[in-house]
């Protein structure tokens, strides 16, 4: 499924638990984000602790259970967890044993963001053909 039009590009991401990583900003042409859904097989780990020099991240946990690491400090996280890292931050995950860790990834340059959406969304007239 892919579809490009002015104004948006959708496209089927694939297989995630096959691919690992798919990472969203080339495929569809971010300009204001690095996006990326990731899967670490159960008890795999990110084999690196890493931190950026301006990008905060956001983790979306959405399958499985794991640890998180920031800073020397290791919890627990699950289906629902959202943890923002600083770019400082040093940070890494792992899988638990029993199931694969499924999560997003995203990435902006800190204090950036302008405005939120109560500030920026305009309503228009468009009607959905639901």
């Amino acid at each position: 499924m892919e579809k490009a039009a002015k104004n948006y590009k959708a496209l089927s991401v694939g297989d995630i638990k096959a691919l690992g990583r798919v990472t969203l900003n080339s495929a569809l042409g971010l300009t204001g984000a690095e996006v990326s859904i990731n899967e670490l097989p159960a008890g795999v780990g990110v084999p690196f602790v890493h931190a950026h020099k301006r990008n905060e991240e956001v983790y979306v946990i959405l399958e499985g259970k794991g640890r998180f690491f920031v800073d020397g400090d290791i919890f627990s996280v699950e289906p629902g967890s959202a943890i923002r890292v600083d770019p400082a931050g040093e940070r890494s995950l792992k899988a638990d044993g029993e199931s694969p860790l499924r999560y997003l990834c995203i990435q902006t340059e800190a204090n950036s963001l302008a405005q939120f959406t109560e500030n920026d969304g305009i309503m228009t007239e468009s009607k959905p053909a639901w």
